[in-house]
């Protein structure tokens, strides 16, 4: 079974993440969410969410992928926590897919996990960072290699079904997005 995790830091966007969370438990993927502290996280619109476990206690498994959820303050505490750093740099090392949308891509930016990478994110957000070999992208969503990045809220469902093809394919992303009457 595909395992992800998706960190969830105080000031996070809650509709990027509670649809990541659905979308990839829909397809039968164990995530598991974890707060970068004990106890309650609240997001940026003050919606409370109680991860499943701490960053401390969920840095002792394997996963698959990391999806860092965008939002500010959100994403500048995940960039400015060293756990998620070596956490996405150890997973790129291992040839793990490493996902972020909306402000999160950024993470992976000063990380140096875009480097020579087509990005995408929300609009503005990597301005003032050096980008010389990282090619912006508007595309709701990109992915290049191992890589996967998205702009923001209004994308969340296409980066989540992004996210379950890259680890389950096409034939379940289809069965997925089926169910959720999209159109």
């Amino acid at each position: 079974m595909a395992t992800v995790l998706v960190p969830l830091a105080e000031g996070f966007e809650e509709l990027e993440a509670v649809t990541i969370v659905d979308l990839l438990r829909r397809a039968g993927i164990k995530v598991i969410t974890a707060g970068l502290v004990e106890g309650p996280v609240t997001a940026s619109r003050g919606t409370v969410i109680v991860p499943d476990t701490t960053l401390d206690d969920a840095l002792t498994r394997e996963y698959d992928m990391a999806v860092l959820p965008g939002g500010l303050p959100g994403a500048d505490h995940l960039n400015e926590d060293e756990r998620i750093r070596s956490l996405l740099k150890k997973m790129a090392g291992s040839e793990k897919f490493t996902a972020a949308i909306c402000a999160a891509p950024k993470v992976l930016a000063t990380t140096g996990l875009l480097e020579g990478k087509r990005a995408t994110g929300y609009p503005g957000v990597l301005d003032g960072l050096d980008l010389a070999n990282i090619t912006l992208d508007d595309a709701p969503v990109v992915k290049d290699g191992k890589v996967i990045t998205s702009r923001g809220p209004g994308t969340a469902m296409d980066f989540a079904l992004e996210l379950i093809e890259c680890l389950l394919g096409a034939e379940k992303r289809r069965e997925v997005e089926a169910g959720l009457v999209r159109c």
